[in-house]
């Protein structure tokens, strides 16, 4: 069985299945304005980890925008996700329109999917570094190799690279998130419509973000939890990739990525708004901060003895740590 979400993207990409003709579409010519490109995920995940004693290779593994894990969603058939990309949950209230096609409760399941592939891959990771020192806390060469490089094909392999993998496709729709949606957006001049939604204006991490929060609870209590914190006004745009059905998004009448909400680039209408690109990078950088502490800190909870935990923090971050940790 696959190390991620693989009933979830079974169901929604099945081998050898017939390609649905607005899917491929999509696929075929998808660019990385789908997303941060790949440059400025590249330039939050350093900016982020790059006080935290990576050494340069191990770095570039995780953060490089072409070939780096945080840019594996962007690839192949992951570019057709809308959860790994934190899209569809567009929402507007009655107040700004009467007769929008989508309910606040179509958008909350939006971003529970979002959040939960996060969680899961979280989790897959810190499984992951089990096998990356033995039981004395030694490293174990073989599993922590980064030459040949990693290859970000959602198989098992080499300890390390399933643990950069798994936080590298993690963490991407949690900077989708910010370039997506109208978390930290100032609203744009003129009247609250599809074409201007309203920003929310954030400095904060969300709480439904946190794994620390959400990694002892069931799945239904996290999502009740996660779903309460989602303010009521938040969307993320609409984009002809899957949803949280498995159907492609059909975008008429609502919030579009394209065009309306997405920040991916500096020069994207909204992030010209009041800094809103900049607000979103700059959150985005102190999220990915938060995510990297929490799951150094999953991994003392889930292995207390032997210095097992600080062995594997060494051995993700030295690009020899058979020799270095």
């Amino acid at each position: 069985m696959s190390r991620t979400s693989a009933s979830r993207r079974q169901r929604l990409l099945a081998p050898g299945a017939a390609c649905l003709t607005l899917l491929c579409s999509v696929l075929a010519t998808a660019t990385p304005a789908q997303a941060f490109s790949g440059g400025n995920h590249e330039q939050i995940t350093r900016a982020a980890l790059g006080a935290g004693g990576w050494h340069p290779a191990s770095l570039t593994a995780m953060a490089d925008g072409t070939t780096g894990a945080i840019v594996a969603n962007d690839h192949g058939e992951y570019f057709g996700i809308g959860e790994l990309h934190c899209d569809n949950a567009d929402y507007l209230d009655p107040r700004y329109d009467g007769h929008y096609p989508r309910t606040r409760a179509q958008a909350d399941a939006e971003i529970i999917d979002c959040v939960g592939s996060s969680i899961d891959h979280v989790k897959r990771a810190v499984a992951a570094a089990d096998r990356l020192v033995d039981a004395n806390g030694h490293v174990v060469g073989a599993q922590t190799a980064i030459s040949p490089a990693c290859t970000w094909n959602d198989r098992p392999g080499r300890a390390k690279c399933e643990v950069l993998e798994d936080l590298g496709r993690g963490w991407h729709q949690i900077e989708d998130f910010y370039a997506h949606s109208n978390w930290v957006d100032r609203t744009g001049p003129g009247a609250v419509g599809v074409k201007n939604p309203p920003g929310l204006g954030r400095t904060d991490l969300p709480a439904f973000f946190s794994i620390s929060r959400y990694s002892g609870m069931s799945r239904a209590d996290w999502v009740k939890d996660a779903t309460g914190h989602i303010p009521h006004d938040l969307a993320t745009g609409c984009y002809p990739d899957r949803d949280h059905s498995g159907r492609v998004s059909d975008c008429a009448n609502r919030v579009t990525h394209d065009g309306v909400l997405n920040k991916d680039t500096k020069d994207s209408p909204r992030s010209t708004v009041d800094h809103n690109f900049d607000h979103a990078h700059d959150l985005a950088v102190k999220d990915i901060e938060r995510q990297w502490k929490e799951f150094k800190e999953e991994l003392g909870r889930r292995y207390p003895h032997n210095g097992r935990a600080a062995a594997m923090i060494c051995a993700i971050t030295h690009d020899h740590p058979d020799r270095t940790c």
